[in-house]
């Protein structure tokens, strides 16, 4: 295995990203523990419709404890992102904008 591949390897491990080993762990705690704890799956497309329905409740409806989230879900925290690039977008635009003219 060469440097680069090594890298990699160790990238995709969520060992190495704490928001996906902070992700593994809620789910884990919040959704398959109860989920397993409550009702027998009888099929895997089952239990994928209880994930689904828990994932959206996580993304949508659920509130974040974290510094970044603020207390917002993971949409709003998106929503919020996506309009402070937008403005900083304008922003940067407006200025090449000017020196474009002079």
């Amino acid at each position: 295995m060469n440097d680069i591949e090594h890298r990699l390897t160790k990238i995709s491990s969520p060992r190495t990203n704490g928001f996906v080993e902070r992700f593994n762990r809620t789910i884990l705690d919040e959704f398959f523990r109860e989920a397993f704890g409550k009702k027998f799956y009888a099929s895997v497309e089952e239990l994928q419709g209880d994930l689904d329905k828990w994932v959206h409740h996580y993304n949508y409806a659920r509130p974040h404890q974290g510094y970044r989230n603020k207390g917002r879900n993971p949409y709003e925290t998106l929503a919020q992102g996506k309009k402070e690039v937008g403005k900083t977008r304008a922003k940067d635009g407006h200025k090449k904008e000017v020196k474009k003219a002079a």
